[in-house]
Parts: structure tokens; C-alpha cells; sequence
């Protein structure tokens, strides 16, 4: 190799070890920003309310950085995310079955629904972003259907039968200070990250958005993997609808569509390719985090909600742009 190439490769190196840093980077900078900007943004409170922003998206963020890195995308997350607390909630509310019951109808809504995406993907070969699309119309009309197009609303912390549900998600602080949702965030970023980095499920993920012809020939049954990608998304799915249901209470049919953008994004953000087959859960979690800052933030600077969707829209092809420069510049490095 002549010194020229390796230079090149070298140069191409630090630009890819400089893009890790782009997600922290502007995490930090987001935040030294609104706090200068905006109305009594730095403080534990608002600090306080980021985390809370960050609990449904970075559920579902979890659960796409599994499919983003098999090559698919999914569409559905926020309409399935919805029409699982809808259920959740009118198991509860309507049928009167208990929390728990109404706990499992949730998350097991939000699986069935990532299961049957993978079906109609792996097995039916269906392109991820229309058969997605078509979940996604589908959850958004089961919801209101089986509601009777009625909002449905999550039991408050008073309630004697269900009241423990906000309190062991979202209304308690550990040592008075720490929001108990902050640690269920955790807990899983811990068992998602495992799962990705350190097990088989997760090396085969990345074998197939790498090269799904070459996975195959190596004997990897990447049908039943690619299922496997998309149901476990959907059971982060369902805690992402476990968590939008502890802190907003009610739940509106016929919502929850362009939510899942929020997800998608910050996981791009983070550093997972859109292209397949690289990623990290570390990525993504801080890619959630700037995706709460710019919620909050916007919103601290007084700008109503039309100015926070034109700006998360930037923040939309921005993050696909970076992708695209991230994707060359990795295939640069790989050529030289």
C-alpha cells in the first residue's frame, strides 16, 4: 500500500472517529444554547422535564436501533405506540380488568404488531417502508375502532386500584431526587445494549444490514432474525405506550402519527446508518436526549407548537444528510 493510500485512510479514520463526537457535541451545545436563550432553562426542573420527554421516545428509539441496523425502517412506532395505551387504558377503564392485566394488554398489543411487520417483511417480502406504512394506518384504526373513537385515560395516583401504576413509573424519586422513570430508562438501555452488543441476536442484526445475501450464505436463517428484529422492537414499543400513558394521562384516538420520527431520528443521530449494519445503543440514548433538549428547549423559548414541528423537521433532514456523509465517507475509508 503506497503512502499516499494509507494517509488516506488515516485521514479517513479521524473523520469517522470525529462523527462519534457529533452526537455529544451537540448535546452539549443544544443545551449551553437554550440555556442561554431560553426562560429559566437551566435548572433541575427542566432537567427534570427533558428526562421525562425522553422516556417514550428513547423506548422506541431502543426497539428501531434493532431494525435500523438489520437495513428496515418502521413507520408504525408511533400509531402502534398509541394504539397500545388506548387498549391499555380501555382494558382498564371500560372493562374494568386490573392494572396489570391491562399492563400486559399494552405491551402484548404493541408486539403482536411488531411480529406481524416482520411477517409481512420477511415472509412476505413486502418492502419495510410499505408494509410499515400500512401498520401504521391499520394500529391508528384499531384504536379507534375498538375505543369507539373515545380518548381513554390512565388511572391517576390517587386512585385505590390503579393509582400504583404512575407511582412505580413515573412519580417517584429515588433519594429525593431521581426520577424513578430515569432508572426504567436505564435498566433497559442496559438490556438493550447487552442484547445488541453482546449476544448472538445482536451480531447477527449487524451481519444482515452489512450484507444480507452474504449472512444468508453463511447459514443465518435471515428471515426468522429479521422477525425476530421487528418483535422486539415492538415490545420496546409497548413500554414506550407504557411510559407515554404514566405521564400524559390521556390518550386521544387517531394521534400518535410523526411520533415516531422523533425515535427514528434521534437513533440517526446517534450514529446508526440508515444504510444497515452499524450502530450503537450508547448512540442512540444520547441521540434521544437532543431530540428532548430540542423539544423542551424550543418550548422554553416561547415558540408555539407549529415553530417545534417546522424545527424537528430541519432536525429530520439534517440527521439524514449526516447519514449520507457518514455512509460515503465509511465507504471512502473501506476503498482505501
Amino acid at each position: 500500500m503506497s503512502n499516499t493510500t494509507t494517509k488516506g485512510a488515516r485521514l479517513g479514520t479521524k473523520k469517522l472517529d470525529m462523527q462519534k463526537l457529533l452526537a455529544p457535541m451537540a448535546l452539549v451545545i443544544l443545551y449551553i444554547l437554550f440555556s442561554i436563550v431560553g426562560e429559566n432553562f437551566f435548572t433541575w426542573h427542566t432537567a427534570e422535564n427533558i428526562l421525562q420527554a425522553s422516556y417514550y421516545i428513547g423506548f422506541m428509539a431502543f426497539g428501531v436501533t434493532f431494525i435500523i441496523i438489520t437495513g428496515g425502517i418502521d413507520l408504525s412506532l408511533g400509531t402502534v405506540m398509541m394504539c397500545s395505551a388506548l387498549l391499555g387504558g380501555y382494558s382498564f377503564k371500560v372493562l374494568h380488568l386490573p392494572m396489570y392485566v391491562s399492563i400486559l394488554v399494552t405491551i402484548f398489543t404493541a408486539v403482536a404488531f411488531g411480529f406481524l411487520n416482520g411477517i409481512l417483511i420477511a415472509k412476505l417480502k413486502l418492502p419495510p417502508f410499505i408494509a410499515t406504512l400500512g401498520t401504521q394506518m391499520m394500529s391508528a384504526g384499531l384504536g379507534s375502532i375498538l375505543t369507539k373513537v373515545q380518548a381513554q385515560t390512565w388511572p391517576p395516583v390517587t386512585d385505590p386500584t390503579g393509582g400504583w401504576f404512575k407511582k412505580i413509573f413515573v412519580r417517584t424519586k429515588l433519594f429525593d431526587f431521581l426520577p424513578i422513570g430515569a432508572v426504567w430508562l436505564l435498566v433497559f438501555f442496559i438490556i438493550a445494549a447487552l442484547i445488541l452488543h453482546k449476544t448472538k441476536l445482536g451480531r447477527y442484526f449487524y451481519a444482515i444490514g452489512s450484507n444480507e445475501e452474504a449472512a444468508r450464505l453463511s447459514g443465518i436463517n435471515v428471515d426468522n432474525w429479521k422477525i425476530a428484529a421487528y418483535t422486539l422492537s415492538g415490545f420496546f414499543v409497548g413500554m414506550a405506550a407504557l411510559f407515554y400513558a404514566a405521564v400524559y394521562s390521556t390518550i386521544t384516538p387517531g394521534v400518535g402519527q410523526g411520533q415516531e420520527m422523533h425515535g427514528i431520528t434521534g437513533v440517526i443521530i446517534g450514529g446508526t446508518s440508515m444504510a444497515g449494519g452499524s450502530g450503537t445503543m450508547v448512540g442512540s440514548l444520547i441521540g434521544v436526549f437532543i431530540m428532548s433538549t430540542l423539544k423542551t428547549g424550543l418550548s422554553a423559548c416561547g415558540l408555539q407548537a407549529q415553530w417545534q414541528t417546522f424545527f424537528t423537521g430541519l432536525v429530520v433532514i439534517g440527521a439524514v444528510l449526516l447519514d449520507i456523509y457518514r455512509t460515503k465517507t465509511a465507504s471512502k475509508v473501506k476503498r482505501s
